[in-house]
């Protein structure tokens, strides 16, 4: 099957969608009715996203405490914190080392994870 570079003038099957070209720079998505062409997110985006995502399923599972380890250089940590009815709480990225007393007294040295 041929790709598609542009939507047909009609509504589409799925065989139609299928064939609709999708690449690292570009996907298909259907906006307010419409099948429009948009920029593919970058992987950073990806990442966001998906940060945003599991703060908001983390907090409806009521779990108090997470960590998010971005293992990028220079390795990360966010420790984020339920606050009620603000959602997670976080006091932003840490390198080197991070150090808490919730939910249990840690110290963690991030370089050493390389």
């Amino acid at each position: 099957m041929t790709a598609l570079t542009q939507p047909p003038g009609r509504l589409l099957s799925i065989a139609d969608y299928a064939a609709l070209s999708e690449d690292d720079r570009n996907r298909w998505e259907l906006q307010e009715g419409n099948l429009v062409m948009s920029p593919s997110p970058t992987p950073r985006h990806m990442v966001i996203a998906a940060e945003l995502i599991k703060r908001g399923e983390y907090a409806d599972a009521g779990i108090p405490f997470y960590w998010i380890i971005d293992a990028e250089a220079p390795i990360s940590l966010v420790a984020c914190h339920l606050a009620g009815s603000f959602g997670y709480q976080d006091r932003g990225s840490v390198t080197g080392v991070f150090e808490s007393a919730e939910p249990f007294p840690v110290r963690v040295d991030l370089d050493a994870l390389c």
